[in-house]
């Protein structure tokens, strides 16, 4: 594929978000950027947060995942649903109700000040390393079809990539990213199904034989009951997708300051009811699109990638499809990746400037330059992280996520819950300690569950284990009453 065409690409795409973002952030003030004014359609959020929930590890690593975990990523999937309904039912009504800008306020009202800088840091170190972890996915795959003909280094694809995300959302914020979102999962929705309809052409399949291929297909096994040890089985992995939702979704600001831009309760509720709904259908889509290409990649001889991320991008942009393909797959990656970096970048801004910076007092004017320079210091940190990533990455992007996600999230699943589940009040000068502790404990029981516990192996449910034990350490440094 051309880099020249790559690029021209990219260049409309992002002229098309550019002026999305002109008209939706005219006269945007502080609260526009922040929460959207709260009068976002909660049909265009819910739209929008498909993209923004699948993102660019879903383009890429789902199809390729199904190559060494089949489909039994859908058990968590299906856990996601009940997740996303804990959200709807217990975090949304408790964050509308206190009138929150960013959601780890609350736990400075339960707890105190150290509480709260500690949910709001473990919130920033986890979606610093979770953006960065979706952009190196499009600034490599942008790498291989241009840079690299084109003899640019990585770095400046990477400069490129965030420098792109930052001029359409440093003025706009959230109020942009609501619309900007929408467009790009239109993108990749249409992305995903043209390369499904142009891949099995070339296998001569009709529909049914499209649906036989999957079903038939060793790759398609979807549920797993015979080892509870295993890291696929199912109770497993349908709990962790649970808990994972509660907390990359619930206890995410990036993933409730869309929620929270809606006009009232009752339409985020149906927001996130719609949203979680459409993900069943959607993550199906993406895996019927790996096995087609594991079949389409043995009747051509083509060797499957070691990493196997590179599958979906090898394929498509090397000359085994139509150039069709090609150009629906960087316009699908493109808006895949950038719908969750964008909604990121803003929302890393909000949590720095509102929670640690905490700039009380401060008048429109003064609190617009201090987020202006947040924006570009948070644009920076999405830079240095993603080249050491690219350094140090040898597995699927998608599963590096959900593995860090257990370490990063689960003191924020252990604060909530006792937070919320109970009436103790905890020593907050402690909550620091109790939230690194956690983590640590985590790794060394998951580095030696083989040995502890009969052949066990961990998998994304760490994430559960992390949580109890914030909850323990929190319940042993509870106040006790006389």
């Amino acid at each position: 594929m051309s880099p020249y065409l790559v690029i021209f690409i990219v260049v409309a795409y992002f002229l098309v978000l550019i002026s999305i973002s002109y008209f939706t952030s005219r006269n945007a003030n502080n609260e526009a950027f922040f929460l959207g004014n709260r009068k976002s359609p909660w049909f265009i959020v819910a739209f929008g947060m498909i993209s923004a929930s699948l993102s660019g590890v879903t383009f890429i690593s789902v199809p390729g995942w199904v190559v060494d975990s089949n489909f039994s990523y859908m058990q968590m999937v299906l856990g996601y649903l009940l997740g996303y309904a804990i959200i709807a039912n217990v975090l949304m009504p408790m964050y509308y109700r206190l009138n929150l800008t960013s959601i780890y306020t609350y736990l400075g009202q339960r707890f105190g000040k150290h509480s709260y800088k500690t949910g709001a840091s473990f919130f920033l170190l986890s979606r610093v390393i979770g953006a960065s972890f979706r952009l190196f996915l499009v600034a490599n795959v942008l790498q291989i079809t241009v840079f690299n003909a084109l003899g640019i280094p990585f770095w400046v694809t990477v400069v490129i990539t965030i420098l792109l995300i930052w001029l359409y959302t440093f003025k706009g914020g959230i109020k942009t990213i609501i619309w900007t979102d929408s467009l790009q999962t239109v993108f990749m929705l249409a992305a995903v199904g043209v390369s499904i309809v142009l891949i099995s052409k070339q296998l001569n399949l009709d529909f049914n034989g499209l649906v036989q291929t999957v079903v038939e297909s060793k790759h398609s096994k979807l549920f797993y009951f015979d080892d509870f040890r295993g890291a696929n089985f199912f109770f497993k992995q349908f709990f962790a997708g649970a808990f994972i939702a509660v907390v990359m979704t619930g206890l995410d600001q990036d993933m409730m300051q869309k929620n929270l831009s809606c006009r009232n309760i009752h339409e985020a509720k149906k927001n996130m009811y719609w949203m979680s709904i459409s993900l069943v259908p959607v993550n199906l889509l993406f895996m019927s699109l790996g096995v087609l290409l594991v079949v389409f990649a043995h009747q051509n001889g083509i060797a499957i990638p070691e990493r196997t991320d590179d599958l979906f991008p090898l394929i498509a942009t090397q000359g085994y499809l139509s150039p069709v393909v090609a150009v629906f797959f960087i316009i699908g990656l493109v808006a895949a990746a950038y719908s969750s970096a964008d909604s990121a970048l803003t929302a890393l801004t909000t949590s720095f400037t509102v929670d640690i910076l905490n700039p009380q007092n401060k008048t429109e004017k003064q609190l617009k330059a201090i987020r202006k320079k947040v924006h570009i210091g948070v644009s920076a940190a999405l830079v240095v992280v993603i080249l050491i990533f690219n350094a140090i990455n040898d597995e699927s992007v998608i599963s590096a996520i959900f593995r860090v996600a257990g370490y990063t999230y689960g003191p924020l699943l252990g604060m909530y819950t006792f937070g919320m589940f109970t009436k103790l009040k905890t020593k907050d000068k402690y909550v620091p300690f109790v939230a690194l502790a956690s983590p640590v404990i985590c790794y060394v029981l998951s580095s030696y569950s083989r040995e502890l516990f009969n052949g066990y192996v961990f998998g994304f449910e760490l994430v559960i284990l992390n949580g109890f034990i914030t909850f323990t350490g929190l319940w042993l440094t509870r106040i006790r009453k006389n």
